[in-house]
């Protein structure tokens, strides 16, 4: 029986890449950029739906890999003065965003990640990678723990599929703290333009922020226009966009819609319900090319904050604990 996939080692563009095809389906993930996964294609309806960085873009993307691609923040989003206090442990990360004083989205968007294997079985081509911290790891300086992260995507006739495990393999509990800055293309259809597209999120509650771009505890009144991102939908570029919300479900599900009205089709991110907050971010909503839903397992400066860890979603990892989520994107008829 001959196989509809492929998983091998090669380039994106300059970049060494893993490579995963399945019937119409492409993708490609960089294990020396913070096992980005690079692109996701669908050859068949010429869709492509995440921001890819062109040939001549490769240096600036390695020196700022956060708005291409699904990059991995550990921890997610922004740190007072880079510091924060977790189980008695003082931690002090690299002030990185200078017009806040704030440290900006963790390292391993940056690291360079294991590949641990890549196959094709009968009903997916697959890759898994991995990073692991250790004493004599560079992280560890910032997050003295042990641990792993480990990234499993595949392709199947039901689209790209994820799955993210951190466990904790040393002596003391440590903070988990995750998201993923999915930068989608609007339009990701060849013959579109931003102007035929609307997205709905599964949002409850919008945080608000203070001038450091820090969470004060409060929630803002949803305006008008944002309400619809829940209901019947906006522009994804109606705004400028740098928000910050709670999750919450439709039809038990925790997800980003985006519809092509031209083609009558519908792009779902379903990130499962274990992310209990969103950031949205549309780049100042110049050009009107791509947007940035990113599922996050915790609030902005979580550990900072006065609010129960439960409502915040601050997961504690007990030394031998793992945690784990699964996301999906894939395209429907609208």
């Amino acid at each position: 029986m001959a196989t509809l996939g492929k998983a091998f080692e090669g380039k994106f563009h300059d970049e060494p890449a893993v490579w995963l095809q399945w019937g119409q389906f492409e993708a490609a993930v960089l294990p020396g950029v913070g096992a980005n996964l690079i692109a996701f294609r669908d050859h068949d309806r010429h869709l492509t739906i995440l921001r890819e960085p062109a040939a001549a873009d490769m240096d600036g993307f390695r020196a700022n890999p956060g708005i291409h691609g699904i990059p991995v923040l550990f921890p997610p989003n922004r740190y007072e003065d880079g510091k924060f206090t977790f189980n008695g442990v003082n931690y002090q990360f690299p002030v990185n965003e200078e017009k806040t004083g704030n440290h900006l989205h963790g390292f391993f968007h940056t690291a360079r990640w294991n590949v641990d294997e890549i196959n094709v079985t009968a009903s997916e081509s697959y890759a898994s990678l991995s990073i692991t911290i250790d004493k004599d790891h560079e992280i560890h300086q910032y997050l003295p723990h042990e641990f792993t992260i480990k990234l499993r995507y595949s392709l199947s006739e039901l689209g790209l599929a994820q799955q993210v495990t951190v466990h904790n393999h040393g002596e003391s509990m440590m903070p988990c703290m995750i998201a993923f800055h999915t930068a989608i293309n609007a339009p990701f259809a060849e013959g579109s333009s931003s102007d035929d597209y609307s997205y709905t999120l599964t949002i409850k509650d919008r945080w608000e922020l203070n001038e450091r771009m820090l969470p004060t505890g409060n929630y803002q009144p949803l305006t008008e226009e944002e309400a619809k991102m829940s209901t019947t939908g906006l522009n994804p570029f109606w705004e400028s966009m740098d928000n910050h919300y709670t999750s919450s479900t439709k039809n038990g599900r925790n997800m980003m819609e985006l519809t092509d009205h031209r083609l009558g089709l519908k792009l779902i991110y379903d990130v499962g319900t274990a992310y209990k907050q969103w950031m949205i971010w549309n780049n100042g909503a110049a050009g009107g090319q791509f947007f940035c839903p990113e599922p996050q397992l915790n609030l902005v400066n979580a550990p900072n904050s006065k609010l129960p860890a439960e409502e915040i979603g601050l997961v504690s990892l007990e030394p031998g604990q793992i945690w784990e989520e699964t996301s999906r994107l894939y395209v429907v008829k609208a």
